[in-house]
């Protein structure tokens, strides 16, 4: 992927604890609009190899992309150890825990108020 991967990796080391981001709104961030399946598949390929906070990375609904028995589980185990609340459907609520900041981890907006 190149250099656009590692924009995508910087934005996504920047995530910080406790907050989720959308595929989106990290390859917006990254530089590339209209790139979230760019995101998936990088951290698809990438994410154990490169150490690549995966589990903070949500649909823009807040909903867990990842199904039953295919890493959901470990998803929402390590979300919750974070202090992300995940509901019973499988959603974090975007208004509370949503990062919107830039690669270095500052975060931009209001704190996460669980």
């Amino acid at each position: 992927m190149g250099s656009t991967g590692e924009h995508i990796k910087r934005v996504l080391r920047g995530i910080p604890v406790g907050r989720v981001a959308s595929y989106g709104s990290i390859a917006a961030m990254a530089g590339l609009p209209n790139g979230a399946r760019t995101v998936a598949r990088l951290l698809h390929t990438s994410s154990r190899t490169d150490d690549l906070p995966w589990w903070r990375v949500v649909r823009a609904n807040g909903s867990l992309a990842l199904r039953p028995g295919f890493g959901l589980e470990e998803q929402r185990a390590r979300l919750e150890a974070e202090g992300v609340r995940v509901d019973a459907a499988g959603r974090v609520r975007m208004s509370s825990y949503e990062w919107s900041g830039d690669a270095k981890g500052d975060a931009k907006g209001d704190e996460a108020n669980g």
